[in-house]
């Protein structure tokens, strides 16, 4: 009797979607998608950043570069350390 190899995983390292690119639910997630349900974001943007006021995360109105700014304003941060901070948020959504 032959044996008979299980087929090989596939997503390798080196093809496929990275984890980090997609949601929780498994689709990709572009800021796109988040501009557009920006009002519905709010919450969870208090959640990970509870310094932003009220006025903040309004004058961001789902503007990326406007986040990174408050972000980095707020906490100090490097402007590449907000930039990863939002990028990371942005792929926990």
């Amino acid at each position: 009797m032959t044996a008979i190899a299980a087929p090989a995983d596939k997503h390798t390292q080196s093809e496929g979607p990275s984890l980090t690119t997609l949601n929780l639910k498994g689709y990709p997630m572009n800021w796109d998608q988040i501009e557009g349900k920006w009002k519905e974001m709010t919450g969870n943007v208090k959640t990970k950043w509870g310094d932003l006021t009220d006025d903040d995360i309004a004058e961001v109105n789902g503007d990326r570069e406007a986040l990174e700014g408050k972000v980095q304003a707020k906490y100090g941060k490097t402007k590449e350390e907000a930039k990863k901070e939002v990028d990371d948020f942005m792929n926990e959504q």
